[in-house]
């Protein structure tokens, strides 16, 4: 499994469009009234990479197995949902439980879809959100007080550090700044991740333009990049109305159109790009006859981490990894030979797996 992405933004932006696109699926109604996402709609989508198909042909093998991706479709959120306004806490409660936020933020004119607030003005649309995610981090914090006070007097050592840390967020709350825009020691670290607040989480925003806008900028996408520049946030521009059309059409067919209209690639896989960015995962890949599949862990992950994502039993009794990276065997074209050209690596616990190792895994329970 890749990573989980909740797709966010406020009514009628383009939310359940782009997940049917992205999907491929109709099961997130697309219609035009606030709220047609009653329920978190889930789907899952394949890790688009070249390198799977590639080293599949290698192997010969029978299975090609990509990583994938869970997207999430959260219903859209008002002005005062953390109060319960709209549909309110629930849908907090949903994006709680994703790795990753795709911020979805309108900026195309549509006469025929009605925005929630009357006009079209990316940033108020995108504070009225992260302003709703300030208020329920904060709510949350304050909600865990009363039991960690009552710890605190029980003696528990950890109480004292994570009331301190409690009071620190919530003043940084307060004063409008996201928790993940700021640095903590690795205490205060594994606290705020227990604490599963919002506004840690990572996002990516994603300008939904008007088709003659994505390969270029409009006034709207080019608002919210002054806006973002110096947040460190990462955006990116999708047309809802291309991802629908393309997801209609055959692998083939998809390059045409894309050619036609000037992009490289479909949205998705530059989100999926920004996602794995964001979240700093990397791939490393197992390939012989019988399959060749793809594997998604973070960044410094070591070996037998690495490879009890294959099975706990790996990482238990690893023993080492025959690594190759796939530069190497792709420029060889064959496993045999890059190990006669000293290409095929014999590597041990410390081993730090960087993307694209392709890896065999030698273990004893």
């Amino acid at each position: 499994m890749g990573f989980k992405c909740g797709i966010i933004g406020l009514p009628n932006v383009g939310k359940s469009t782009l997940f049917n696109a992205l999907t491929q699926t109709s099961q997130a109604q697309a219609e035009n009234y606030p709220f047609c996402t009653i329920e978190p709609n889930v789907g899952e989508v394949d890790v688009p990479d070249e390198r799977l198909k590639n080293l599949s042909e290698i192997s010969l093998s029978d299975k090609t197995i990509p990583t994938r991706i869970t997207f999430v479709d959260i219903a859209g959120l008002v002005e005062g949902a953390s109060k319960g306004e709209g549909l309110g806490n629930q849908f907090l409660g949903n994006i709680r439980e994703v790795d990753a936020l795709a911020h979805i933020v309108r900026c195309f004119e549509d006469q025929n879809i009605t925005h929630v607030n009357g006009n079209i003005d990316p940033i108020r649309d995108i504070e009225t959100i992260n302003t709703e995610l300030l208020l329920s981090d904060i709510e949350s914090l304050e909600t865990r007080i009363p039991n960690l006070e009552k710890k605190e007097r029980g003696g528990d050592k950890d109480a004292p550090k994570k009331l301190k840390l409690i009071d620190i967020l919530i003043k940084k709350l307060n004063a409008g700044n996201p928790i993940k825009s700021n640095e903590y020691d690795k205490d205060q670290e594994r606290y705020i991740r227990e604490f599963q607040l919002l506004t840690n989480k990572e996002t990516i925003y994603v300008c939904n333009t008007d088709e003659e806008s994505i390969a270029k900028q409009n006034n709207y996408s080019e608002l919210v990049n002054d806006y973002l520049k110096d947040k460190g946030f990462k955006k990116i521009n999708i047309s809802a109305d291309i991802e629908s059309q393309l997801s209609l059409l055959e692998a083939s067919e998809q390059s045409e159109f894309l050619d036609t209209i000037g992009l490289k690639e479909p949205g998705l896989n530059k989100l999926i790009i920004e996602g794995y960015r964001a979240l700093k995962l990397i791939t490393f890949f197992t390939s012989g006859p019988k399959e060749t599949r793809a594997w998604t862990i973070t960044e410094g992950s070591l070996a037998p981490q690495a490879a009890g994502k294959i099975h706990t039993d790996f990482e238990k009794g690893f023993i080492r990894a025959e690594t190759i990276s796939y530069n190497d065997l792709s420029l060889i074209g064959d496993f045999s030979k890059a190990k006669d050209n000293g290409k095929l690596r014999s590597e041990g616990k410390e081993y730090i797996v960087k993307d694209g190792d392709i890896m065999n895994f030698r273990f004893n329970v």
